[in-house]
């Protein structure tokens, strides 16, 4: 499952989010203390951040999952591959939340690799 979350996550850093609309920076979503409620961020929030920012986000994300799971390593082209994979998702779904989408997606990679 970590592999299927690092190869969900890996996608989105080798695409930029560039779009016509304005970027903003991953700060605007911190609370008055600068901590980003991260269940709750959407992918809206995801894909209108700077390219950077998004690429923070994804890993710090596939490292969360992995601790969930006890690993304590990464596979870097996983780690990209998977954060290109949720940003497409994301401009695409938009009013998801990124822990919905990353279920998802890792739903999705399961039934791929159970074939």
């Amino acid at each position: 499952m970590m592999k299927q979350l690092a190869f969900v996550l890996a996608v989105a850093c080798a695409a930029p989010l560039g779009s016509a609309q304005a970027q903003t920076e991953l700060k605007a979503y911190a609370d008055a203390d600068g901590y980003i409620n991260v269940q709750k961020l959407t992918c809206a929030q995801l894909a209108g951040t700077y390219q950077e920012d998004a690429n923070f986000l994804g890993v710090w994300y596939s490292g969360w999952y992995n601790g969930l799971g006890k690993k304590s390593s990464i596979n870097l082209p996983r780690v990209r591959e998977g954060i290109h994979e949720l940003i497409v998702y994301c401009k695409a779904n938009q009013g998801t939340t990124i822990i919905k989408a990353i279920d998802v997606l890792l739903k999705a990679e399961k039934v791929r690799t159970a074939k």
